[in-house]
C-alpha cells in the first residue's frame, strides 16, 4: 500500500467521522426568553407575560380582592413543545424501535418519516405507534420506560417551563406551597409516565393507553374521547381546588382540556422555544445515576440515517480496532487505535513517587466499560496486569490481551485469588462491581484496601470514557455483545489519570475504600454515592444482579 493512498484512507476517515459528528451532536440553545400567554378559547383575556409571572398556586383574582386566601392552585402543562423544548415525538418513538423492536423496525420508521411529515399530528402519531409497538411483546417493552427513555426525555426538559409548572413561590399568607402539577401528553402513557413522576415528581399524568392482546400491544392507542372517558379529567386536575393555569405547546392534544378547565393558558412561540435552556441534570428533582440501552445519541431523523450510514463501516471497523488490540504490543497498538479513531489520553500524577508505575501492583480505578482494564493497562504500559472480573463472557475471556480471573462473590475465596494474582503480578480492580454511565461513583467495596493492609499501596485511577453512537454496556441485554458496541463507535475516547498513591498502613480497609473514591471523584468531578450493583440491577432491570454458576455470556457491567 502506498504512503499517498494511506494518507488518502486516513483523511476520508477523518472527514467521515467529522460529518457524522456534527449530525449527532447539537449546540445548547441560547438561554430563555418571554412566552407568550394566549387564551385557550375566545372567553379568556389575551396578553403576553413571561412564565415567571404565573399566580401564585392557590391565588386567584377573587383570593386577592380577599385578602390572598389560599385554597388549591394546579398548573396543567402540555409535555411536547411544553415542557419538552421540542414538539418532535419522532426521536422518542426512534429510541423505543431501536431498543425493543430492532433495526429492521427502525430502519422503516426511518423511512416513513418523510411521509409523517405530510400528515397531521394526530395521524402521525398514529402511524409511529403502529409501527413501534405492532406486534410487540409487552414485556419486552417491560421497563424500558423506567430504564432507557428518561435520559432522552430529561435531556430536552425546558428549564423555563419546570421552574415556572413547580416552583413554590411566597403565597400572601407566608406559606409556601406547592403548585400541583399535572402533564398531558398525546403519546402513549407506557412511555412517558415513568419519567414525569419518577424524576419530575409530577403529580398525575393524562395520557392514552396502548391496546393490548394475549401480552402483546395491537400498535392501536386510546384517542382522546375515550381518555376522557376512562378518567375523570376534573378530579385528576383539581378544578374544584382553585385556579388551573395552563401550559401549552406546539401540539393540539387534549385542547378541550385548556379550554375548559384553565383560566389562563401561556403558549410559547416557536423563536421563543428555540430560545429556552435546557434543565440542567443538578437540578433534577431525583438525580439520574442510572439508566440503560444502547443508543448514546438523540435519535433524530437526521442522526439516526447517520448511524445506519455508519454501521456497514463500523462493523468491520470494530473487527479490526480488536484485531489491533490483541495482536500488537502496546507500543504500536495504541498510536495505531489513535489513527482508527479511537483516542485515549494519559494523565500522570505529578508526584514523584507515583511516576514508576512499573512498581505499582494493585491500581483501582472507577468502573465506565469492559475495557477498563486494558487502558490502564496499556497507559501503564504493563502486559502482566491481570484484571478481577464478575461473569465476564467465555469469548472475553479469550480475546482480553491480558489475564483475567472471575469473582465469585464469595468474600473468602475473592480475596485469596486476589492475593494470589497480586503476589505473581500487578492486579486492577474496579471496586465500584458494575459499570455508572453518569457523573457519579457508586461505592467502593473495601476488598481490594483488604489486600493493601500488606503492606501494598492502592494507586487510584480515575477513568472517563466518551462515545457518540453506541454505549458498550447493558444491564438487560446481550451483554456479550459489549466490545463490539463499544468498539463500533466512530470515535471512542478515554481518559486515564493515574492519582498520587494511596498508603494503607494502619488504616481501616472502608477507610481506605473511601479515601480511593474521594480522589477519583475530585479527579473527574463526579459526585460519591452509597448506591451498589445491586441497586443498579433493581432499578434497570428488575433482579439483584447476581449471576449463578451455570449462567454465562455477561460481562461485569
Amino acid at each position: 500500500m502506498s504512503k499517498a493512498f494511506t494518507k488518502s484512507l486516513l483523511l476520508y476517515n477523518k472527514i467521515l467521522i467529522r460529518r457524522l459528528k456534527s449530525l449527532i451532536t447539537r449546540a445548547p440553545p441560547a438561554p430563555a426568553s418571554a412566552t407568550e400567554r394566549l387564551p385557550p378559547s375566545h372567553k379568556h383575556e389575551s396578553s403576553t407575560a413571561p412564565l415567571d409571572a404565573l399566580p401564585a398556586p392557590g391565588t386567584t383574582d377573587d383570593d386577592n380582592d380577599n385578602g390572598g386566601r389560599a385554597g388549591g392552585g394546579t398548573i396543567v402543562c402540555e409535555v411536547e413543545g411544553g415542557l419538552l423544548m421540542s414538539s418532535s415525538t419522532f426521536p422518542y418513538f426512534m429510541l423505543v424501535v431501536l431498543e425493543a423492536g430492532g433495526l429492521l423496525r427502525g430502519l422503516l420508521l426511518l423511512l416513513l418519516y418523510p411521509l409523517l411529515r405530510l400528515l397531521t399530528d394526530e395521524l402521525a402519531m398514529k402511524a409511529m405507534v403502529m409501527v413501534t409497538f405492532a406486534g410487540l411483546r409487552k414485556d419486552a417493552f417491560g421497563r424500558l420506560g423506567m430504564a432507557v427513555m428518561p435520559k432522552l426525555f430529561l435531556q430536552d426538559v425546558s428549564a423555563e417551563v419546570f421552574h415556572a409548572a413547580t416552583s413554590a413561590p411566597v403565597t400572601s399568607g407566608g406559606a409556601r406551597r406547592r403548585r400541583r402539577c399535572v402533564c398531558v401528553s398525546s403519546m402513549p402513557r407506557a412511555m412517558v409516565e415513568p419519567f414525569l413522576k419518577e424524576y419530575l415528581a409530577v403529580d398525575a399524568v393524562i395520557a392514552p393507553e396502548l391496546r393490548e392482546l394475549g401480552g402483546y400491544y395491537l400498535g392501536l392507542v386510546e384517542d382522546e374521547g375515550e381518555v376522557a372517558r376512562r378518567m375523570d379529567v376534573e378530579e385528576v386536575i383539581g378544578a374544584k381546588g382553585g385556579a388551573v393555569v395552563g401550559i401549552g405547546g406546539q401540539g393540539c392534544s387534549f385542547q378541550h382540556i385548556f379550554q375548559k378547565y384553565c383560566k389562563e393558558v401561556y403558549v410559547p412561540t416557536e423563536s421563543t422555544r428555540r430560545r429556552r435552556e435546557a434543565l440542567h441534570p443538578r437540578r433534577y428533582p431525583k438525580p439520574l445515576v442510572f439508566h440503560d440501552g444502547r443508543t448514546a445519541f438523540r435519535p433524530t431523523p437526521a442522526a439516526t440515517l447517520a448511524m445506519f450510514m455508519w454501521l456497514p463501516l463500523g462493523a468491520p471497523l470494530a473487527v479490526l480496532r480488536t484485531a489491533v488490540f490483541l495482536l500488537l504490543p502496546f507500543s504500536l497498538s495504541v498510536p495505531l487505535l489513535a489513527s482508527l479513531g479511537m483516542h485515549n489520553r494519559m494523565i500522570a500524577s505529578s508526584s514523584p513517587s507515583a511516576g514508576d508505575k512499573s512498581k505499582s501492583n494493585l491500581f483501582a480505578c472507577n468502573h465506565r466499560s469492559l475495557l477498563d482494564p486494558l487502558c490502564v493497562s496499556a497507559a501503564a504500559g504493563r502486559r502482566d496486569l491481570s484484571a478481577a472480573t464478575y461473569s465476564i463472557s467465555r469469548l472475553s475471556e479469550m480475546l482480553a490481551p491480558i489475564p483475567t480471573f472471575r469473582l465469585t462473590r464469595d468474600r473468602a475465596a475473592d480475596r485469596a485469588a486476589m492475593q494470589a494474582q497480586l503476589a505473581r503480578r500487578g492486579l486492577v480492580v474496579c471496586p465500584e462491581g458494575t459499570t455508572c454511565r453518569e457523573p457519579f461513583l457508586l461505592r467502593f467495596s473495601p476488598l481490594f484496601a483488604e489486600l493493601a493492609a500488606g503492606g501494598v499501596d492502592v494507586v487510584p485511577v480515575a477513568l472517563h470514557l466518551a462515545v457518540d453512537m453506541f454505549h458498550g454496556t447493558t444491564a438487560r441485554g446481550r451483554k456479550m455483545l459489549d466490545p463490539l458496541y463499544l468498539l463500533m463507535n466512530p470515535v471512542p475516547s478515554y481518559l486515564v489519570q493515574f492519582l498520587d498513591p494511596v498508603e494503607c498502613g494502619g488504616q481501616e480497609a472502608r477507610a481506605v475504600a473511601n479515601e480511593v473514591q474521594r480522589r477519583v471523584a475530585e479527579a473527574l468531578g463526579y459526585e460519591r454515592t452509597g448506591l451498589t450493583r445491586r441497586d443498579k440491577y433493581l432499578i434497570l432491570a428488575g433482579n439483584e444482579g447476581v449471576v449463578g454458576a451455570a449462567q454465562d455470556g455477561g460481562t461485569k457491567n
